[in-house]
């Protein structure tokens, strides 16, 4: 699962978002920039954590962040996720899972008492120079800003 640590190279990655933009690491050179995985947009949980996001934005642009969500959902059902709840950032539908798994977070879960393959819901916090700086694992949707911010 997850193997990318505190100090690691963030993997470089390239996906579509919402509206068919290609974001890509090298795009935020320069920038700090926090990827948030979640497993499925307009689920309960996935909403609360990305709305969370949304409501501390201007927070997070205040020290030079840029957000970029990512789950493995289509374009259609990212841009009708993005305008219902308002987010100012992009959500890219990472379909082909290729983002998801350069960064490690697709892997067994368990839930209400069966296994399956899935995104863990993780968050990676990555400097001006592509190093990562923190792994968020144990995330706290109602407070997922705070935790990064802290």
């Amino acid at each position: 699962m997850i193997t990318l640590q505190k100090g690691d190279l963030a993997p470089q990655f390239s996906a579509k978002d919402q509206d068919g933009l290609t974001h890509s690491l090298s795009d935020y050179k320069g920038k700090k920039l926090v990827i948030f995985f979640y497993p499925k947009a307009n689920t309960p949980t996935c909403t609360v954590e990305a709305c969370n996001m949304r409501d501390n934005f201007e927070r997070f642009k205040a020290k030079n962040y840029e957000l970029l969500g990512v789950s493995a959902d289509a374009s259609k059902a990212q841009a009708n996720f993005k305008k219902k709840f308002d987010f100012q950032f992009p959500l890219l539908a990472d379909e082909s899972k290729s983002v998801i798994e350069a960064f490690g977070v697709w892997g067994p879960k368990k839930f209400m008492g069966r296994e399956f393959d899935g995104i863990h819901r993780t968050t990676f916090v990555i400097n001006e120079h592509g190093i990562i700086e923190e792994v968020i694992t144990d995330v706290k949707s109602k407070m997922h800003a705070d935790q990064i911010l802290k």
